[in-house]
C-alpha cells in the first residue's frame, strides 16, 4: 500500500506535518480463516486456530505490510488473531504484544451452530428484542469505546511511524463506523471487513483524518469459510 496515505514510506524516519504534528498510520487487521468444520459461532472460546488457508491469508497480509514502517504489532489474545499477527511481526523483526481490548465481541450465541433451527428456537427469542443495542451481545457503544482506546494507545506508541493491530470483524467494523461518524448498528452481512483484510487509519496528531481499506487475501476468499458472512457495505 505504498503511497496510500499520500506520503512516501520513508522507513525509519518519523513523519510529520510542516508544523511538527506527527503523521501516524495504524493498520487494523482482521484474522484469517479459522479451522471450524462444524461452523460454530466461536466468539471468545479458546482453541480455535487458523486453518491452512487462514495461515496462507496471514502470510499474504504480512507480505502486503512488509514494506511499511511498522514499529509495533498488537493482537487480540485469541489464538486466531495472534497467529495472524505472528508473520506480520516477524517480517519487521518484532514481537507480538497482546491487548484484551482487541478481543472478539461478546455474544449470547457463542458456542452455537448458526442455522435456521437455532434462530427459530423460542429460548433465543429474548435476544432479538433490540437489534440496535444489540440485545444478543456486547453493546456497540462499548465495542467502539474499547477499540478506540486500543487504537489511541497504539497510535501514541507509534507516533510518526506505523503500527498494526489484529482483531476481529465486528470490533473492527464498529470502530470504523465510529471513526467515520456513522450509526453503529448495521446488518452483519454488510460489513466491509473480509478475512485478513487491512483497515488503515491515518492520523494527524491525535486526529483520525482518513480511513483506507485493502484485501491482501482477496484471491483466497472464494474458498474460505466465514460464519459471520461478509459483503460490501451498501447501506448507511
Amino acid at each position: 500500500m505504498p503511497g496510500a496515505d499520500g506520503l512516501p514510506p520513508e522507513e525509519g524516519t518519523p513523519r510529520a506535518l510542516y508544523d511538527g504534528t506527527p503523521v501516524t498510520l495504524v493498520h487494523v487487521v482482521r484474522h484469517g480463516e479459522v479451522h471450524n468444520p462444524q461452523r460454530v459461532l466461536y466468539g471468545r472460546l479458546p482453541g480455535y486456530h487458523l486453518s491452512d488457508l487462514g495461515q496462507e491469508m496471514a502470510r499474504a497480509t504480512a507480505e502486503h505490510l512488509a514494506g511499511r514502517d511498522v514499529t509495533h504489532v498488537v493482537s487480540s489474545p485469541l489464538e486466531r488473531a495472534r497467529e495472524t499477527a505472528a508473520p506480520i511481526a516477524a517480517a519487521h523483526g518484532l514481537e507480538v504484544a497482546t491487548d484484551p481490548l482487541l478481543i472478539e465481541s461478546g455474544n449470547v450465541f457463542e458456542g452455537e451452530t448458526i442455522d435456521r433451527r437455532m434462530l427459530a428456537d423460542p429460548r433465543h427469542w429474548g435476544a432479538y428484542v433490540n437489534p440496535f443495542r444489540p440485545s444478543w451481545g456486547e453493546p456497540y457503544v462499548d465495542i467502539a469505546d474499547r477499540m478506540r482506546r486500543a487504537l489511541d494507545a497504539v497510535r501514541e506508541q507509534a507516533a510518526g511511524r506505523e503500527a498494526v493491530m489484529v482483531s476481529h470483524q465486528l470490533p473492527i467494523w464498529t470502530l470504523r463506523r465510529a471513526l467515520e461518524g456513522r450509526r453503529l448498528w448495521h446488518h452483519p452481512r454488510r460489513r466491509e471487513c473480509s478475512l485478513a483484510s487491512v483497515t488503515t487509519v491515518l492520523f494527524h496528531g491525535p486526529l483520525p483524518v482518513r480511513v483506507m481499506y485493502a484485501e491482501p487475501a482477496a484471491h483466497l476468499l472464494a474458498g474460505a469459510v466465514d460464519v459471520t458472512g461478509e459483503a460490501s457495505e451498501v447501506a448507511p
